[in-house]
């Protein structure tokens, strides 16, 4: 059709985001009863942002069914310990564990004021008629790094968190929060390139040999970044890497190589922990198109008035209104 739009699917890692909002909007915002409700607000507010700035066509709130998912841990027991609230004082102090998680023995630690608003903020995108999207078992990266190669459209990848950064392509990028929502990061293929001298579908072996304390993932202990480059720069990958160090091949230093065959029990499992799972099954690029107006205004009336949600209603709705309109 002349004049229609094209496709373009945001994916919104929705933990990151109201993470950010919580910390990042001013505590003093309150709903009617008193509660605190700056993470819904921001979360809004970010969204309705996004939507103005980079004109999305289709839209996922991409879910952590399981912020922590056990076959992760199994492989990497370190993985995001230090993340883990004791569930016992969580119940005490009123915090709500992480939702959807399947039932997960612990929960991430979070502020109270923070937990309570979550269900809120699900509330309001269903009455949105956002599509929020998770799977059992698996982190919003899995679902993100599963819906971002299962279309064929542009997608821009909305996070904190540069492990996604392996799913940049020529069609993906992210865009990256970490400098604050007002001075994004466009994360693409050169981006990569320039910032790690590395290419892009290197940057899983990348962050792999790196290792990533705030994900309780070491790395191999020696190996820092520029290293990491330099060693995918020769040898390509890590599984090439790899073999070099245990044939004794060329290209190592002796200190090299002695480093990456002491980090081998840890790369028989790092690569399946920091790789996003891909092949999930995940909801056609139709069931995600944006909607001009909620699925639910009622519903969203209501949650607005008790929620105390004011200006960051209107801008969400006038966003909506205003986004790019796709029939794909």
């Amino acid at each position: 059709m002349v004049g229609m739009p094209e496709s373009r699917l945001m994916l919104l890692d929705t933990a990151s985001l109201y993470f950010r909002a919580f910390y990042g909007m001013p505590s003093t915002l309150t709903t009617p009863a008193g509660q605190p409700n700056n993470a819904v607000r921001g979360l809004l507010d970010f969204i309705a942002r996004l939507i103005t700035d980079y004109s999305p066509t289709h839209l996922a709130c991409c879910w952590d069914n399981d912020w922590r998912p056990a076959w992760r841990v199994e492989l990497l027991p370190s993985y995001k310990t230090h993340r883990v609230a004791d569930p016992a004082a969580s119940a005490d102090d009123g915090h709500k564990p992480a939702p959807g998680a399947g039932g997960a023995p612990a929960a991430e630690a979070a502020p109270a004021e923070l937990g309570v608003q979550v269900p809120w903020i699900e509330a309001v995108l269903a009455a949105l008629g956002l599509a929020v999207v998770g799977a059992d078992h698996h982190e919003a990266d899995d679902v993100i790094g599963s819906l971002a190669t299962q279309v064929s459209v542009p997608v821009d990848v909305v996070t904190g968190d540069r492990d996604l950064f392996q799913l940049v392509t020529d069609r993906i990028r992210v865009l990256y929060t970490a400098r604050g929502m007002s001075n994004l990061q466009i994360v693409t293929p050169d981006w990569i390139r320039e910032k790690y001298a590395i290419e892009s579908t290197q940057y899983a072996d990348f962050a792999t040999l790196r290792g990533d304390t705030s994900d309780g993932i070491p790395g191999v202990a020696g190996i820092g970044e520029k290293t990491a480059a330099t060693l995918l720069g020769t040898f390509g990958d890590l599984t090439t890497l790899q073999a070099a160090a245990e044939s004794g091949g060329t290209g190592l230093t002796k200190g090299q190589r002695t480093k990456m065959l002491a980090g081998a029990d840890y790369l028989t499992v790092g690569p399946r922990v920091v790789q996003v799972v891909r092949d999930l099954p995940v909801p056609d690029l139709a069931e995600l198109v944006l909607p001009a107006t909620p699925a639910d205004p009622e519903r969203f009336g209501v949650l607005t008035r008790e929620l105390g949600l004011g200006t960051s209603a209107d801008r969400i709705l006038t966003a909506l209104a205003r986004a790019p309109r796709d029939e794909a």
